[in-house]
């Protein structure tokens, strides 16, 4: 197979990064891109002209490839003639491409990158940011035999405006993405309707089709309508009114599952270092998954035996306190973190990773001691931009799947992840008779509502006999 060349690729996976494509769906484009230049090249056309595309993907058609790898490959090339066209009045460009663009009036003959033809259909083919493949109801893209007055708009306005409102207000990432998957999946819906024509009525159709037809979950039903609440007052700047004629979804009351003392020492036993010990703050701490991987050496203070954890959920701090049965554990691994530390710096990186660019107010501070992950990662992380290395802290999934392994090793009864070792944490110290106040500032709860789920996780020892207080003994 005949690969274009490695500026040309380079530069289209710059592109895809910008886009904030995953990495798997950018693998698949590449991949696309490959498929589409041998394809031209053996049968002599034009890399640079949209009826090259058009031939390309009548050949996919013949070799029976989906209507979705043909919409792929589509938006694929798409992008191609896009960033040709960026680059087309460069002062300088790498010419080891073979071919030069074909021109009409001056200009890149290409497209537009929202309409095309697949089989004589017309198609609209919007963008995938952050969208990948395994998504659960990831939206067809093809469109076929719809009028395209109305359909077909721009929205990358949208999401790039997205992305701004949602770094204003310091929202997580993980929200940033869920955010734009609803939004894709509502701009697919309404046929990449102009967002300056989008109302009330579109929302309606929209949340009552995810009820109806993909009978979503009430989670993921909120989830979306949170999603156009935010699209519409802070992103568009429209009044999102009263939503009539479809109902909110309403949660059914969801009882934790909660382990045995027995049980969390069983699944120690089947856990190694660094994953047991992570699993030991979980339980020890109440600690939520990231709020422990994210946890720094500056974090601990063993002096005073507490541990602080800084932007949890919520961005709140707190405090807790350090288990006593596991501080030796505690400062055999800030040892092997400084190991770690000083190997890295005779090789010269550039430091960890700090949050709120820390690293360009203070220039040092990702180099020092006290700023390095406590459960860093096993190898630097090097970036695509800078080339720079980093370390990074362990990835969620390393702990998830060992976690995972562990509780079927343990033959343990009870579908147990990360997370009930919080909620054993919350259950055993209410069984303990603690404060359920104690409890929420410890769980790190906004609302008692919050803490008060696991009552329903202990034994109730009400008495039903009515007695006087002052027959008490």
């Amino acid at each position: 197979m005949l690969k274009p060349p490695s500026t040309l690729i380079q530069q289209f996976d710059n592109l895809l990064l910008n886009k904030s494509f995953p990495d798997k769906d950018r693998a698949f484009y590449k991949k696309w891109l490959h498929f589409y230049w041998d394809f031209c090249h053996k049968y002599h056309h034009d890399v640079y002209h949209s009826d090259s595309l058009d031939l390309f993907i009548q050949k996919l058609h013949d070799k029976k490839q989906s209507l979705l790898q043909q919409s792929q490959a589509t938006q694929a090339v798409s992008l191609f003639f896009d960033m040709q066209t960026t680059y087309a009045h460069a002062s300088t460009r790498n010419e080891s491409i073979s071919e030069s663009p074909r021109k009409n009036n001056g200009q890149i003959s290409v497209a537009s990158s929202h309409s095309w033809q697949i089989n004589n259909h017309p198609v609209v083919i919007p963008d995938y940011d952050h969208l990948s493949s395994s998504d659960q109801f990831r939206p067809n893209p093809l469109i076929v035999n719809q009028p395209l007055g109305n359909t077909g708009a721009n929205w990358e306005f949208v999401f790039d405006q997205l992305v701004n409102e949602i770094k204003i207000r310091h929202y997580s990432p993980k929200t940033l993405k869920a955010y734009r998957v609803w939004i894709r999946q509502f701009q697919t819906f309404t046929k990449s309707k102009d967002y300056q024509k989008l109302s009330q009525h579109d929302v309606v159709d929209f949340l009552t089709f995810l009820a109806v037809e993909k009978q979503v979950s009430a989670a993921s039903q909120n989830l979306a309508f949170n999603a156009l609440l935010f699209l519409f007052r802070h992103v568009l700047k429209k009044e999102f009114g009263t939503i009539k004629g479809v109902a909110r979804a309403k949660r059914k009351t969801y009882i934790p599952v909660v382990l045995s003392r027995y049980e969390i020492d069983l699944i120690f036993d089947h856990l190694d270092n660094p994953v047991a010990l992570v699993a030991k703050l979980l339980y020890g701490c109440g600690l939520r998954l990231f709020e422990c991987l994210k946890l720094r050496v500056q974090d601990f203070n063993f002096d005073a035996e507490i541990l602080t954890i800084h932007n949890g959920k919520g961005k709140k701090d707190r405090t807790v306190p350090i288990p006593k049965s596991i501080v030796q554990e505690l400062k055999n691994q800030l040892q092997h973190v400084v190991a770690i530390h000083k190997a890295d710096l005779k090789v010269k990186f550039s430091g960890t990773f700090l949050p709120d660019r820390l690293d360009r107010k203070y220039k040092n501070a990702a180099k020092e001691f006290i700023w390095q992950w406590f459960f860093p990662a096993q190898s630097l992380t090097q970036l695509s931009d800078s080339q720079e290395k980093r370390r990074y802290h362990i990835h969620e999934s390393v702990v998830q799947k060992a976690i995972k392994k562990a509780v079927n090793d343990a033959r343990i009864t009870k579908r147990a992840t990360s997370h009930t070792f919080r909620h054993s944490f919350a259950s055993h110290l209410l069984q303990a008779n603690y404060d359920i106040r104690t409890i929420q500032e410890l769980l790190g709860h906004s609302d008692i509502r919050t803490t008060m789920i696991y009552t329903h996780t202990v034994q109730s020892k009400t008495l039903k006999q009515a007695k006087s207080p002052l027959d008490f003994s």
